[in-house]
């Protein structure tokens, strides 16, 4: 006989709450707290949101997007206790509580007259009543505060309007106020209510992450311009710099760490496709900026879930330097690599070293002709040629031109040293040298990188 008594007075209090077009005309003084402390904060929330709705992502830096999560944790902040203060009112004025209080000593009581199975049976009808009064509970909070979801939502697609990257933010803020509401009460409307917008928050970010994947798919590269960092390489470090910022500690860690792998694969597989697709700059130039601008961003981020993805990085970004300079240092000597290339496919094919010089094709005069068009003069013109070629494919913004210019150094030495040993075995005792030294080169790379 109660429970219809109370609904009645449940439609009344919403009725009062109310007026005729449903909008809230009257509550409680928490609501009229809250109205009179916020009016001015609102104002400047207002101001500044509509200031940032205006502008464009890219016009945004990192005061922006916190300007943005200041507001975003102050709506969140405000809403909670009034929420918890307005619940805790309906439920004393209208005594909904009671039950609760007084359940434990009534079965207490029936336990000892009348035995386990009356006992079951009323605190099962207890339950229900607990039950059946949180739910109307719930239903009032719904009639009352029936625009906070909505108003969630559209703040929430302001958000994301403004900037996709507001969405992990929200994402980490949203999560942490449904836990701590789930923590007083599962089943409260705030629980419930945030809950609902946090699926909405959810879904903003598995978008913001798949956009970014979209936008990997469909970069296109000038065909006049040398290609230098890619922008979504670029993009994936403002988003992890970002990230790892937001995401410290958070419960939503998991989320992150999840689009982390998605990401760096796509990263991956697009500077693949645009090198392949490359023409203007060498396939390895491509490979090796972008793969060592991501492992640096890696190395500094220390992101523990992308470790394997940082090692795979530094070999691709290694192995391609070392793949170009080979191919580039082939052109400044590129008449003296064909001869020692000729050499050693015959001895490849079975000649005996030091039977190499009695071939006509390569006997000791065609060596000497050969190593003649390389005097000391033309070594180091050849290098600065190179050095300004490797300067056009390199951009700046990678800062690798010394490194490039150190391992080309190396690796001429290298080279040097290999025809010295061809030349001892397969032409023994016949006193050829080549027409520069160790030390010209290092004089030549020296005096080249300081000339530039």
């Amino acid at each position: 006989a109660t429970l219809p008594r109370k609904e009645s007075a449940v439609k009344q209090e919403t009725e009062s709450l109310h007026g005729s077009s449903g909008k809230l005309t009257g509550s409680t003084s928490s609501l009229n707290k809250l109205s009179v402390q916020s009016s001015g904060n609102r104002r400047s929330q207002s101001s500044s949101l509509l200031d940032m709705g205006n502008m464009s992502a890219s016009d945004l830096d990192v005061a922006d997007r916190t300007k943005f999560d200041k507001i975003f944790e102050q709506v969140l902040s405000e809403l909670e206790p009034l929420c918890l203060a307005e619940q805790d009112f309906i439920s004393k004025f209208f005594k909904l509580q009671q039950h609760q209080s007084t359940s434990g000593t009534t079965t207490s009581e029936v336990e000892e007259m009348d035995g386990v199975a009356l006992s079951r049976s009323y605190t099962s009808g207890v339950a229900q009543t607990v039950s059946s009064e949180k739910d109307m509970i719930r239903q009032m909070m719904t009639k009352i505060f029936r625009c906070i979801e909505p108003e969630l939502n559209n703040l929430i697609a302001l958000g994301d309007k403004i900037d996709s990257f507001n969405s992990l933010y929200m994402l980490v803020k949203m999560s942490h106020h449904v836990w701590t509401a789930q923590n007083v009460d599962p089943a409260s409307f705030l629980s419930t209510t945030l809950g609902n917008v946090l699926v909405t928050v959810k879904r903003n970010f598995d978008k913001c992450i798949s956009n970014q994947m979209k936008q990997m798919d469909e970069v296109k590269i000038s065909k006049k311009s040398k290609v230098g960092i890619l922008p979504f390489v670029a993009e994936f470090e403002e988003f992890a710099a970002l990230a790892e910022s937001i995401f410290k500690n958070a419960e939503r860690r998991g989320d992150l760490d999840k689009a982390y792998i998605k990401l760096i694969r796509a990263v991956f597989d697009s500077v693949e496709k645009v090198a392949n697709e490359s023409q203007k700059t060498p396939r390895d130039v491509v490979m090796m900026e972008n793969f060592h601008h991501i492992f640096a961003t890696l190395s500094r981020l220390k992101i523990s879930c992308l470790e394997a993805e940082k090692k795979e990085a530094k070999q691709k970004y290694t192995d391609h330097l070392q793949s170009y300079v080979i191919y580039s240092l082939g052109q400044p000597l590129e008449k003296l690599n064909h001869f020692f290339e000729g050499v050693e496919a015959r001895v490849a094919q079975g000649i005996r070293e030091e039977e190499v010089s009695y071939q006509l094709a390569f006997n000791k005069q065609e060596l000497r002709k050969v190593i003649k068009e390389y005097p000391g003069k033309e070594v180091k013109k050849g290098l600065d040629n190179l050095y300004k070629k490797v300067d056009k494919h390199l951009c700046e913004e990678e800062n690798l031109l010394q490194v490039v210019w150190h391992s080309m150094q190396d690796e001429f030495i290298r080279q040097y040293k290999h025809f010295e040993g061809l030349i001892a075995r397969c032409y023994p005792g016949s006193g050829i040298t080549m027409e520069f030294t160790i030390q010209d080169i290092l004089d030549y790379c020296s005096s080249i990188a300081q000339s530039h």
